[in-house]
């Protein structure tokens, strides 16, 4: 999700590494990073979870993973495993994880949201609250997620933005801790079924995301879902109050109409008050969701393919921010 790489350019771009990876992820080539520049000290953090207050210079010795993410994004909940067990494996051997939490929305700049994220993803390393982005400007990162490791020296000895690469990230922790590289793991997940870019409900990034019948600048209207949604676009239904990164239901019952084509659906949401909406995919009901915070919700998983969902609210106070894949 996010300012993010599609997967093809993910599976192009990946490492810029010191070993064993090319810059296309080709399997078993070198190569050598001539941009070996020192990592960055945090900058304007607003809050440690997990951990007393860390500076840059405090972790020399260590190897050091920052991960850039934001926990309502789906690419980078899909990561959390892995970062997890690497931070498991190698914790006692002078590794460090600092996952730098820098928000998308403005839920996610709440201190106690982020706590309760890090509790459900089982999270145990360090995290930081980079809520005015100054430590994302001091990397000069572009991306959610992306990994920065960092080797005893503080310099910084390869990248990964986006997904994927997992086996050669590893490798190159290991490497960097003086441990044998691990038995290979299975491949990266297979994500060739996702075909639908994330949809914003927004007005700011709508980018074309609504039916070309209806309006997606700012304001508060009533919209008719019309009789055909393109693929890869969603139509609302009722009366519905669009903001910069979210929309947001103004009375009871109102529906969106979406056209995907991908094996799973999420919804970035939140809710006034509790509620639960009802689903259906391709016109069979699906069990319904309760909307009871702000956070991502798995709405379908399903057959790859093209699908049509139909999510309905019960009550006024439902907001939308985007939908994701996968």
């Amino acid at each position: 999700m996010r300012k993010l790489l599609t997967l093809i350019v993910i599976l192009i771009v990946g490492f810029l590494v010191v070993v064993q990876f090319s810059p296309s992820l080709t399997r078993g080539e070198e190569t050598t990073s001539s941009d070996r520049r020192t990592a960055p000290e945090f900058a304007g953090i607003t809050a440690w979870l997990n951990s007393q207050p860390l500076t840059m210079e405090s972790l020399r010795g260590k190897v050091v993973l920052v991960q850039f993410w934001t926990y309502s994004c789906i690419n980078c909940v899909r990561t959390l495993p892995y970062v997890t067990k690497w931070y498991d494996t190698y914790k006692d051997k002078g590794f460090v994880v600092v996952g730098v939490h820098t928000p998308e929305f403005a839920f996610e700049r709440e201190t106690a949201n982020v706590e309760t994220a890090i509790k459900r993803f089982g999270i145990k390393y360090p995290v930081a609250q980079d809520n005015q982005y100054r430590t994302w400007r001091a990397f000069d990162n572009q991306y959610w997620p992306a990994e920065y490791l960092i080797d005893r020296s503080g310099a910084i000895v390869a990248t990964q933005f986006g997904e994927g690469s997992y086996q050669q990230m590893e490798n190159t922790i290991a490497r960097l801790v003086g441990e044998p590289a691990p038995a290979a793991q299975a491949g990266d997940p297979d994500l060739a079924g996702i075909q639908t870019p994330e949809l914003y409900l927004g007005s700011e990034k709508n980018d074309g995301a609504i039916v070309a019948s209806q309006d997606s600048s700012a304001g508060e209207r009533s919209y008719a879902v019309p009789d055909s949604v393109p693929q890869n676009r969603f139509a609302l239904e009722g009366l519905w109050k669009l903001s910069g990164d979210h929309a947001t239901s103004s009375a009871d019952g109102v529906e969106i109409l979406l056209r995907f084509n991908a094996p799973k659906v999420n919804l970035v949401a939140g809710s006034a008050s509790p509620q639960t909406v009802s689903l259906t995919v391709d016109g069979t009901p699906q069990p319904p969701v309760t909307i009871d915070g702000s956070r991502l919700y798995p709405l379908y998983n399903g057959s790859n393919g093209e699908h049509v969902l139909r999510l309905k609210a019960s009550k006024a106070g439902l907001s939308a921010y985007t939908f994701t894949f996968g």
